[in-house]
């Protein structure tokens, strides 16, 4: 799984043409990972969002900092290794029009080893 991370508004430095081109670019991203069978979904997310957490007691509900760190999208991908997952997220057009940009790059854990529970697809 790779999650896209930007800082602030970054995306707002771009020219209107930059940005098409920028969109243009992960267009072309996606559909090669779809001719190599290696995407399996991608969405870009809004900006806007809230964080929920719990004490013992109470619910907390704060708004995500849009000048802050966000995750702005993620790739739900198919690699053999960790390494080739994160040669796929070298190439993302992220990193070539948003300075600030950072992919996590996570393994996705399908079983449960104690119960043999298999997560969803």
């Amino acid at each position: 799984m790779l999650y896209i991370r930007n800082a602030g508004h970054a995306k707002a430095a771009l020219s209107e043409a930059d940005h098409l081109t920028f969109v243009k670019a992960c267009e072309l991203y996606i559909q090669k990972l779809k001719s190599d069978d290696k995407l399996i979904a991608a969405q870009p997310l809004l900006r806007e969002g809230w964080v929920l957490s719990k004490t013992q007691t109470n619910w907390k509900q704060a708004a995500i900092d849009p000048a802050g760190e966000v995750q702005v999208g993620y790739y739900h991908i198919r690699a053999s290794t960790i390494e080739e997952a994160i040669e796929i997220a070298k190439a993302n057009p992220e990193f070539e029009y948003v300075p600030s940009a950072s992919i996590e790059v996570h393994p996705i854990k399908t079983k449960e080893e104690k119960t043999n529970f298999i997560y969803p697809k």
